[in-house]
């Protein structure tokens, strides 16, 4: 699937606003669920979205995050959401920046790396936020505050 980066097994994130033919090619290629981090205010946001979803057998959740609101506790209702979700899941947000950091975020504390080793998973899926130092600190915070190291 174009604009898609597999992360994990079990995690991919679409660095785009789903289509109705990626919504369905999501279900085709053998995935559960999407979540969707997209505020329904958002430009180009669809409506459609979780109907079509639910139309093609997959789990839909929207739990929108802004970036420049993100806190802990934010975060942790997404990350749970992740946790909780059928896999293999498909996140997405606008650009891939949301949805990259919070999955990234989720495997670092279900996993125990540090931010710098995230960083670096991201990295080597072409998602990067040296270009956000809002979103840059507050992933890094995330993770060194609630991720147990091994």
């Amino acid at each position: 699937m174009q604009n898609v980066k597999k992360v994990r097994d079990d995690l991919a994130i679409a660095m785009n606003q789903l289509t109705a033919e990626q919504v369905q090619q999501a279900s085709q290629e053998g995935f559960k669920s999407i979540l969707n981090l997209r505020s329904p205010q958002e430009e180009g946001f669809s409506s459609e979205e979780q109907q079509q979803a639910e139309s093609a057998g997959l789990h839909y959740v929207n739990v929108p995050v802004k970036p420049d609101a993100m806190d802990d506790q934010l975060a942790d209702r997404v990350l749970q959401e992740i946790d909780q979700l059928p896999k293999p899941a498909l996140i997405h947000c606008k650009s891939g920046m949301r949805s990259g950091a919070l999955t990234l975020m989720y495997i670092a504390t279900q996993e125990g790396i540090s931010a710098e080793q995230a960083m670096a998973m991201g990295k080597q899926h072409d998602f990067d936020c040296d270009d956000h130092p809002q979103m840059k600190q507050f992933f890094e915070h995330y993770i060194s505050t609630h991720a147990q190291v091994s």
